[in-house]
């Protein structure tokens, strides 16, 4: 078993606690699903913001689905003039059988953006996205 990264994006409104916990789960979720991952393949995470977000730590959002074991870390993107504001940045080191090419990275919101090439997914359902995690929350 080999260390694949997995990447994914998504943007909030305002910077207020709730929206990037909430954006930080959907989008953690769906990284989740699409992969198939299970916490206990996962060997760190690291989440990064724009400095326009510091209402919260994102990596709270993981410990809220149950990864209590998955050493996270939060971080600040450089400060680049003209780029994206109110991102939410996850990168996944998980350990896997799958192929590079078979990774599911995940870009939503204005986050499409950065990776229009790989922002191919069907639609999101975020209402039926926001009953698994509730599940997810009750486990």
């Amino acid at each position: 078993m080999i260390c694949r990264g997995v990447r994914g994006a998504t943007t909030v409104e305002n910077n207020n606690r709730e929206e990037i916990l909430t954006a930080t789960r959907q989008l953690l979720a769906l990284m989740i699903r699409l992969n198939d991952i299970q916490p206990e393949d996962v060997g760190s995470a690291i989440f990064s913001i724009t400095h326009d977000l510091n209402a919260e730590f994102p990596a709270l959002a993981a410990r809220q689905l149950g990864w209590l074991d998955v050493p996270l870390i939060c971080t600040h993107e450089v400060n680049v003039p003209g780029s994206l504001s109110h991102c939410i940045r996850i990168l996944l080191h998980w350990n896997t059988d799958k192929a590079q090419d078979a990774i599911q990275h995940v870009y939503i919101k204005d986050a499409i953006k950065l990776r229009p090439d790989l922002s191919d997914l069907p639609p999101v359902d975020f209402q039926e996205l926001e009953e698994w995690i509730q599940n997810a929350l009750n486990q």
